[in-house]
């Protein structure tokens, strides 16, 4: 037992110091903001697609999801995967190539709020503040559900107590992002989504095998659902066994619910940065193919890994574990060292996007606040030194929300994930191919969309039992849309938005 853990130990610590390492190596590389915040906008294809689905598949996609699809069958894990794949494919099919441009063309613009801002010509940041405050709030959230990802699997694997694990990804997450900035989180994030796809990969095809082939094995998954939803197991608690029932009935609203989670992905700011920073737009089309290639064989794999888990591992684990299935599997199935180098993958998953929500939030606050409004002659080193010490509070502040050791990743996630969505993505659209949006209707839209899912989000029944990212993105468009109709178009944006257009085509 004792050498079994020490090689685990062995594995996590090499895997640690090399992302260390990169971040090392990439910090004398920052000799601007556009450096820091967008690697120059000299990312390669490979590059940007496996760091861009690394840092949008967090720690839920080997705890989260197949934590869902152990504790309540695969139903609801699947739909959710299928809004997930599908709103992957539309984000890089209908924003990718337009953002790259149309964030060059307006100002060279490094960050998503700025992009707005001169997009519609906000001399006064609105815009770039409420955004940058809706930013602070949900990347906070997210970045939480990282650090309990690794708390958790800290845990699972050696036993450490769940707060020396969130200790331990706080300290290793904020070294390389703090140093490398933006080409430290895409060369670490390439390396974590390659680790990321080969031992999910591996871990489902070996479970099939074991467990007799795919028929075999959806057999025995079917007959573990019906005995626990008919109570045959006595180590099957009740909110799992009600999770079962709920799955055998799952309702029209139940589906879309899960499946509108794809509307996330055109306003996910630290997914959407990497059409920003990529090489050139002639390029997305091959990024695109390599990132849904990935995205539906990881999400796949990762659902059935969930559900097979359930008839896998001897001993079932109880509603609070159940985000541990992977992990658990990962223990049970290969030898302690690569056992250890796949359940780094786990790891990966939690770091790859906490590092990159890190980075995006504390790019807005530096560049669009301190630099749009305090300090508007602040330098570049100046700028770079705020952003660092943005990413630092930001952590703290995330560290402290995820202190609760009850905290669940995906509930965490699934809220932050309805902000972001309905906050930026009907204004990301609206901005893409509207010309006749105005700075009033894309202030007035961003509000109504962050105040329609706080609020959906606490009520319950009904149609509150609605995901908030569905209300809450149709809100901010229809305002939107409205409220630039109500007023009148500032003629500098739409000439702005002309030449654009006659240059991009």
């Amino acid at each position: 037992m004792i050498s079994a853990r020490l090689a685990s130990l062995l594995a996590f610590a090499l895997y640690l110091a090399f992302m260390v390492y990169i971040g090392l190596r990439n910090a004398k590389r920052n000799n601007s903001a556009m450096d820091f915040f967008l690697g120059g906008r000299n990312v390669g294809p490979w590059m940007t697609a496996l760091s861009a689905e690394a840092s949008d598949m967090s720690g839920w996609l080997l705890m989260g999801l197949p934590g869902l699809a152990y504790l309540g069958g695969m139903k609801e894990a699947f739909w959710t995967a299928v809004g997930l794949a599908v709103g992957t494919y539309l984000s890089w099919l209908i924003v990718a190539k337009p953002l790259r441009k149309c964030t060059e063309a307006f100002g060279n613009s490094i960050t998503i709020p700025e992009f707005l801002t001169k997009r519609f010509n906000d001399d006064k940041h609105l815009i770039a503040t409420v955004m940058v405050i809706f930013n602070l709030l949900f990347f906070t959230i997210y970045v939480a559900s990282g650090f309990v990802a690794c708390a958790k699997l800290l845990n699972s694997v050696f036993g450490l107590p769940y707060h020396a694990g969130l200790t331990i990804g706080l300290v290793v997450i904020l070294s390389y992002t703090i140093m490398g900035g933006y080409l430290a989180v895409c060369s670490t994030d390439f390396v974590q989504g390659m680790l990321m796809f080969i031992a999910l990969l591996i871990t489902g095809v070996t479970m099939l095998v074991v467990l007799g082939g795919p028929s075999e094995a959806f057999a025995k998954v079917a007959d573990f659902s019906r005995r626990a939803m008919n109570g045959d197991f006595n180590s099957v608690s009740e909110k799992m066994q009600a999770a079962f029932t709920r799955n055998q009935s799952f309702s029209v609203v139940s589906i879309i619910s899960a499946v509108v989670w794809g509307l996330g992905y055109f306003g996910m700011p630290h997914f959407i940065v990497r059409f920003m920073g990529i090489r050139s737009a002639e390029e997305v089309k091959l990024s695109r193919r390599i990132a849904i290639v990935w995205v539906i064989i990881a999400l796949g794999v990762a659902v059935l890994a969930g559900s097979l888990g359930t008839v896998y591992l001897p001993d079932v684990l109880n509603t609070s574990a159940a985000e541990t299935v992977f992990s658990e599997t990962i223990k049970l199935m290969f030898p302690a060292f690569l056992g250890g180098i796949f359940l780094c993958a786990i790891l990966a998953a939690a770091m790859s996007t906490a590092d990159s929500q890190l980075l995006v939030a504390s790019s807005s606050f530096s560049q669009d606040i301190y630099k749009g409004l305090i300090n508007r002659k602040a330098t570049d080193k100046q700028v770079l030194t705020v952003s660092r010490v943005a990413v630092f509070a930001i952590a703290a502040v995330a560290y402290v929300i995820a202190l609760d050791q009850n905290s669940s990743i995906f509930s965490l996630v699934s809220y932050a994930w309805a902000g972001f969505g309905s906050t930026l993505g009907p204004l990301i659209l609206l901005a893409l191919f509207w010309k006749r949006t105005t700075r009033n209707g894309a202030m007035a839209g961003l509000v109504a969309g962050a105040v329609t899912v706080i609020i959906w989000h606490a009520l319950h029944g009904g149609i509150f039992d609605v995901y908030e990212i569905l209300p809450g993105f149709m809100c901010c468009g229809l305002v939107a849309v409205i409220v630039s109709l109500c007023g009148k178009a500032d003629p500098e944006v739409l000439a702005k938005y002309e030449a654009y257009r006659s240059g991009a085509n």
